[in-house]
């Protein structure tokens, strides 16, 4: 038994912030000091303040320490470790008190959270069975093969209410129902781990911190619908979460709990992973079956569907990460537990990487229903530098922009398109006063444009003309002829384009003109950018009665575009000035603005 347990977080955001030379300098000096059979170093998954990382917790004391470096590492072992005095210094601001520490639990980022998908991760080693079968891991797998029929399981995903977490929301136990109804023969449970949207990293996370719950959950709908084979579709671009899944699938199969005759109970299941080369369209499922089959991932035409006519041609059922993740929840505790989170038409919980202009930064789970407010300003912690909130845009690149009027919208897949947006994987991006949301319609069709698999004419060629047309936009060169041309088209491609992302693409172009139309028209009539952000409508001015002739700017000026003379007033050459805004960030008496 030890003592006490220090948990570093081991997800890719601290990973890149250095949590590895932070576990070497721990068991350095734990050996030191001769306390390494006293105390366990745990590499975990994130915990979900990202912004805060690397982050260390020491249990028993739940000590959060946040934005640690190595060599902070001898002090916490030499005071906390050894003396038993907590480092206040490194402590998370929220969780000091004065004799005693808050429990994370009590902090605003915390408090209304409700874990469910994310329950393990930054609790459990992601490498070591043990520990997740310590917390009820593979009970629910268990309690499927030998108390339950495939019928019964089927019925508790129905009764549950859990929609699919990875784009529309199609339920759960649908999708498994049409399955299972196939004749019996080959079938296949697939894993949709192909995470593409910017700035989302919610199944990647929980693929980090708690990989088995994943394997669980696939081996419960093999079971269900009747197939002996998985497959696992994670992007080669997450090193740590293909290792973790490697590493899970060979401890499961070293017990027993995948392979043959699982449990004794004559079921037989396995998995296998397939990298996906970071094409974004095989995030749309048949597109992610085609790339399985060794085939270039291209959407199908649907009827069939692959409940029907799947991999390989067999029926198929496709979740995604966190969809799965729910399940064994639900097997344990039953479809009323988890019907009763959440709202009428839309149960559980709902994971977001939280991101923007946000002060903090990472993952988070709540009961779906939350309001966008709650997320923004309490869980995030409100937007920095005293900016005001513009708009929030969900579901990638096939979500569209929520405005600050839908601030109290509580958040569930219904309200969130009845306004325009879409729930989709969970990606949620804030925006502050700065963003000009022309730029940010272009941004994401000039994504969809390098992605677009072209095999529709509607989403190879018309995302091109959207997207010629808003830089066309952004430039101040359009008519107000070219924005009717605008609209239009993103009606034409949502009607027919091939698949579900095609056919989502013009969503964020939509949303933008239905609630910012203004800053589209500012942008072709007045040849203005109301956010300062186009630069082909920018001009950069030095105001003569507030620079002092310091000359920081015209050393910094990477075109030699600013002249003076010492403590005489400057000026800027407009045919040399390329606006990087380089000038601005230097100038210490706010003499230069742009225009």
């Amino acid at each position: 038994m030890f003592r006490s347990h220090v948990l570093v977080c081991g997800g890719t955001g601290c990973t890149s912030s250095g949590s590895a030379r932070i576990i070497t300098a721990f068991e350095r000096e734990l050996a030191s000091a001769g306390l390494e059979k006293e105390i366990k170093v745990i590499k975990t998954g994130c915990f979900g303040l990202c912004a805060l990382g690397p982050i260390v917790v020491v249990y028993p004391e739940g000590a959060f320490y946040s934005q640690v470096k190595p060599e902070d590492v001898p002090e916490i072992v030499e005071e906390h470790l050894l003396k038993g005095r907590i480092v206040k210094r490194l402590l998370y601001s929220e969780t000091v008190q004065e004799d005693t520490v808050k429990s994370l639990g009590e902090t605003q980022f915390y408090k209304k959270q409700m874990r469910v998908a994310l329950k393990n991760c930054g609790v459990i080693d992601p490498e070591n069975i043990n520990e997740y079968i310590a917390y009820d891991g593979y009970m629910a797998l268990g309690k499927a093969l030998t108390e339950m029929t495939p019928e019964q399981v089927v019925q508790c995903i129905l009764d549950s209410g859990l929609r699919g977490r990875g784009g529309g929301g199609f339920p759960t136990g649908r999708k498994w129902a049409f399955a299972a109804a196939q004749p019996k023969g080959i079938k296949y449970v697939c894993c949709n781990a192909d995470e593409g949207d910017p700035g989302a990293f919610m199944d990647r996370s929980v693929l980090e911190g708690d990989p088995h719950v994943v394997l669980e959950a696939m081996a419960i709908a093999g079971y269900a619908i009747g197939a002996q084979q998985g497959y696992i579709y994670v992007r080669a671009e997450y090193p740590i979460a293909v290792k973790r899944l490697q590493v899970a699938i060979g401890q499961a199969r070293e017990l027993g709990l995948l392979g043959q005759n699982i449990l004794g109970t004559g079921f037989n299941f396995d998995i296998d992973i397939r990298l996906g080369a970071g094409a974004f369209v095989c995030g749309e499922e048949t597109a992610l079956m085609t790339s399985i089959e060794g085939r270039r991932g291209e959407p199908r035409p649907r009827p069939p569907f692959p409940a029907v006519k799947g991999l390989f041609g067999k029926p198929t059922i496709l979740n995604n990460v966190e969809t799965y993740a729910n399940v064994p929840q639900i097997i344990l505790k039953g479809p009323e537990w988890f019907s009763s989170i959440g709202t009428e038409k839309s149960k559980g919980t709902k994971v977001f990487a939280l991101g923007g202009k946000i002060h903090n930064t990472g993952l988070v789970e709540v009961p779906m229903g939350t309001t966008l407010r709650e997320i923004v300003e309490e869980i995030g912690g409100g937007i920095p530098n005293g900016k005001k909130f513009k708009a929030a845009q969900t579901g990638g690149p096939s979500g569209g922009c929520i405005p600050a009027q839908y601030l109290d919208i509580p958040v569930d897949y219904d309200n969130l398109i009845e306004i325009g947006s879409m729930m989709g994987s969970g990606g949620l991006i804030v925006m502050d006063e700065d963003t000009c949301m022309v730029d940010i319609a272009k941004f994401f069709l000039e994504f969809t444009v390098d992605e677009s698999c072209g095999k529709c004419t509607p989403c190879r060629i018309g995302t091109k003309r959207l997207y010629e047309l808003l830089d066309k936009i952004t430039k101040g060169k359009a008519t107000m002829e070219d924005l009717d041309k605008l609209e239009t088209l993103c009606y034409h491609i949502k009607e027919n384009a091939l698949c579900g992302l095609g056919q989502t693409a013009p969503n964020p172009v939509l949303s933008t003109l239905k609630y910012f139309r203004d800053e589209y028209i500012a942008h072709i009539v007045e040849k203005r950018c109301p956010a300062g952000v186009c630069k082909s409508l920018l001009t950069i001015q030095i105001l003569p009665d507030k620079c002092k002739g310091c000359t920081l700017c015209a050393r910094n000026c990477p075109t030699g575009a600013i002249t003076g003379k010492v403590k005489e007033a400057h000026v800027i050459d407009p045919e040399k000035c390329v606006k990087c805004g380089v000038c601005i960030e230097k100038c210490r008496f706010g003499a230069i603005v742009k225009k």
